[in-house]
């Protein structure tokens, strides 16, 4: 075989084994990029959390994380799920438990967190976590006033038999008629009644389970 022929292959070879090793770097950079920023946002995810839990129960002063260990709420460890916030005042009292819930948006995942009055049975807050909705009109179910007043005292008492009595539902802006309805914003509909379903199928779960096991949350601080 002639050196010419053989020159065309050796090359290929070269630039193959230039895009391999190429291509290997450029992985080894991305996975010791992320690892190195992965504390980062582990810490300031975790501090948004917290921040969120003292808007949705207000007048906490502290807070204590429990799981739902199938029977009652136990004081949780790190990597416990599923989980919640205790909210206490200064005292120790229970003021409310706060609940991350999540469910389909008009864009994508909307992750909310929502504060829970077992005394009055109500919601008594709302937050949203993480939301991809449309700028400028599905993001209105984070800044809307006058949607987020349906979540300083929204009705989520239960019957004798323990479920909720009146389900959270979504209406049509300005429909609302009952504390257990969502009014929902003009222009932003799905992403208004995505919060109320997401609510609904939460607190048809989670009411009962915390209104009944209230006692376990009153553990030393």
């Amino acid at each position: 075989m002639s050196k010419e022929a053989v020159k065309p292959t050796s090359n290929s070879f070269i630039m193959l084994r230039a895009m391999v090793g190429i291509g290997i770097l450029c992985g080894f950079l991305i996975v010791v990029a992320y690892e190195g920023t992965l504390p980062r946002v582990q810490r300031l995810k975790a501090e948004a959390l917290e921040a969120a839990i003292f808007k949705v129960i207000p007048g906490i002063t502290q807070t204590k994380t429990f799981m739902w260990d199938g029977e009652s709420f136990v004081p949780a460890k790190e990597g416990d799920d599923p989980r919640v916030y205790a909210g206490f005042d200064d005292s120790g009292e229970l003021i409310g438990v706060a609940i991350e819930a999540s469910g389909q948006g008009y864009a994508d995942i909307i992750r909310i967190l929502y504060g829970y009055d077992p005394q009055k049975q109500q919601i008594i807050g709302f937050y949203v976590l993480e939301s991809k909705e449309t700028p400028g009109l599905g993001d209105k179910i984070e800044k809307d006033e006058s949607f987020l007043d349906n979540f300083i005292a929204m009705d989520v008492s239960l019957t004798d038999a323990g479920a909720i009595a009146n389900p959270i539902v979504p209406v049509k802006s300005g429909a609302k008629q009952n504390d257990w309805e969502v009014d929902g914003i003009t222009g932003a509909t799905i992403s208004s009644r995505a919060i109320g379903n997401i609510l609904a199928e939460s607190t048809a779960l989670w009411m009962p389970r915390i209104f009944n096991h209230t006692s376990a949350f009153n553990v030393e601080m």
